[in-house]
């Protein structure tokens, strides 16, 4: 029979994976149905689910040409769509559990009572010393959810905890972006807790190329520092002031960059000049000015008076 994480591996969309994460929790028995339910060999009377090719396809009076699982997941699938544009996946693979995990109930009771920060979970397997479980959080939610892990165990959890994005109808299926992120785990030793932040599909399909670049991997502490920076950077600036440095970093030439960059810090308010300054963000290279813009998205706004 598929497992629960063979389903994950079936899903298209982020909207998919949601939906599956969904039915783990208030119906176990679409997602572990037992071997007696597999289907028959295909032919023209007997078809197949044509989305899982495992089980059989809905009686042809429903007018489905899916399983019951599949038509469940999908037909979830299709009102989740605006929340998985807002989702951040997390794959982690640790040696302890995450303490708001333990037990899994306890862990979707919580979520509802967090004002919607977790958008699903799963705990894939747990043996002494190796744990490895996926979270979907509301994007915003990011930041808060690692500091409360770090808050209780911080000084003990060891391992790696990757950031990925969900996927849409064209480019790499979800399920194939979950088995590339599983695959990467094997390359870090468990002797710190390090976040892998992936802000694009294309950048889990090509780490190496971004690693060189120093904007994938981080201590927990360091990339906490980073979304911290990244909510200030989002509070001081507006979203206009946002994309005029954005574009005034990208300009080639070095006397037409010191020209606009006076500008452009003439134009600014006095905290936002010394924000700047402080963090000597001129200097910056192009990929770490593209990290501090792709961790905006992750963050909330401070409420100033």
């Amino acid at each position: 029979m598929l497992t629960p994480f063979d389903w994950i591996r079936q899903t298209r969309t982020g909207s998919e994976l949601l939906a599956v994460l969904h039915c783990m929790e208030d119906r176990p028995d679409l997602v572990g149905r037992d071997t007696d339910e597999i289907g028959p060999p295909h032919s023209a009377l007997n078809p197949l689910c044509q989305r899982c090719r495992v089980y059989a396809a809905l009686p042809n009076r429903q007018r489905a040409p899916y399983c019951p699982t599949c038509s469940t997941i999908l037909n979830r699938a299709a009102g989740l769509k605006e929340l998985s544009l807002n989702t951040v996946l997390l794959w982690g693979h640790v040696n302890l559990l995450p303490y708001n995990l333990s037990p899994l109930r306890q862990a979707q009771d919580t979520a509802r009572a967090e004002q919607g920060r977790v958008a699903g979970a799963y705990v894939h397997s747990q043996m002494p010393g190796q744990t490895r479980f996926l979270v979907a959080l509301h994007r915003q939610a990011l930041k808060p959810w690692l500091q409360d892990l770090v808050l209780h165990q911080g000084m003990e959890m060891r391992g790696v905890l990757q950031l990925f994005p969900t996927t849409g109808m064209i480019g790499a299926s979800m399920g194939d972006l979950v088995c590339h992120i599983v695959h990467h785990e094997s390359r870090f030793p468990m002797d710190a807790l390090r976040v892998r932040f992936f802000a694009t599909v294309h950048q889990v399909l090509q780490p190496h190329r971004y690693d060189k670049q120093g904007v994938v991997n981080f201590e927990i502490g360091e990339f906490l520092s980073m979304l911290e920076m990244a909510a200030v950077f989002r509070t001081v600036l507006r979203p206009d002031e946002q994309q005029m440095l954005l574009e005034l970093v990208s300009i080639e030439s070095a006397a037409e960059s010191q020209f606009y960059w006076g500008r452009f810090m003439g134009y600014l308010n006095p905290e936002a000049r010394d924000m700047l300054d402080g963090w000597n963000v001129r200097n910056w290279s192009k990929p770490q000015l593209n990290l501090l813009y792709n961790l905006i998205e992750h963050v909330a706004f401070y409420h100033t008076a």
